[in-house]
């Protein structure tokens, strides 16, 4: 029996129904596993979260609240380590940003809190994303995103040399045209190339300018407060006004050649 064009056209067309058909379901449980994937990676991200600062720090690090800060490095500079310059215990978080465009790179230790979303799912998945304390990058500023380090902690908290070195330098902390403390510049002995320059704090009355002082041991000032002064950056990862110490390493000045 031979059938007609006509009626070869339906079951034509009932075929390529079947096909598309099949290709919808196909592709509807793809795009099902996709979300279902990207979930996952979403949650896994997100219980990845990075700790405060005081719970990424090392057990026994906190045995003694009144003291010098332990030893704890918190950035680098080339050969240059700079270490935690206030004790454990006071520290409301650490925060890096841009300057006046002056200041060298720091090379953060430790792991950023406020890290992508991206990131943090490369890192929940493939590990990496550093280890040590929590740190947070708060942009503004001038050149690199990590020119300066704000260490955060209350007014009138100690403040100990970050380097070993000798005291080069000290002066007023300008803002806004108005003195508020000092700022104390020490050239380490690791790294005679460079300068070491601390502000925001009130310089202790015994140090002088010649003065050698030691890692974690030499206290140079306190913490001032400059709460009722500006809005302090610092403050959007704190429970507090933000008050800090800012650490920058900058090259030390040349002596032109006669």
């Amino acid at each position: 029996m031979v059938t007609s064009p006509a009626s070869r056209r339906p079951a034509r067309a009932q075929r390529r129904r079947r096909r598309v058909s099949g290709r919808s379901g196909r592709l509807a449980v793809l795009a099902l596993i996709g979300f279902a994937i990207f979930i996952v990676l979403i949650v896994a991200a997100f219980n990845s979260s990075v700790p405060p600062f005081q719970e990424s720090l090392p057990k026994g690090s906190l045995a003694n609240p009144s003291g010098p800060p332990l030893a704890l490095i918190v950035a680098t500079q080339g050969v240059l380590h700079i270490q935690l310059p206030v004790n454990q215990s006071t520290v409301t978080a650490l925060g890096y940003h841009g300057t006046d465009g002056s200041s060298m790179p720091l090379t953060p230790v430790g792991r950023q809190a406020n890290e992508g979303v991206l990131t943090r799912i490369v890192h929940s998945l493939f590990g990496g994303g550093g280890s040590g304390p929590t740190y947070y990058e708060l942009g503004g500023g001038q050149g690199s995103s990590t020119g300066a380090l704000d260490v955060g902690a209350p007014a009138g908290t100690d403040v100990y040399a970050p380097v070993d070195g000798t005291v080069v330098s000290i002066g007023n902390f300008v803002l806004d045209g108005k003195s508020y403390g000092n700022t104390v510049e020490i050239q380490p002995s690791q790294e005679a190339s460079s300068v070491v320059v601390i502000t925001r704090l009130r310089a202790d009355p015994s140090l002088t300018v010649g003065e050698p002082v030691l890692t974690g041991r030499s206290k140079i000032g306190s913490v001032i407060d400059l709460s009722g002064v500006e809005k302090q950056t610092l403050a959007s990862v704190t429970h507090d006004a933000g008050n800090h110490v800012t650490i920058e390493v900058v090259p030390a000045p040349t002596i032109p050649i006669r």
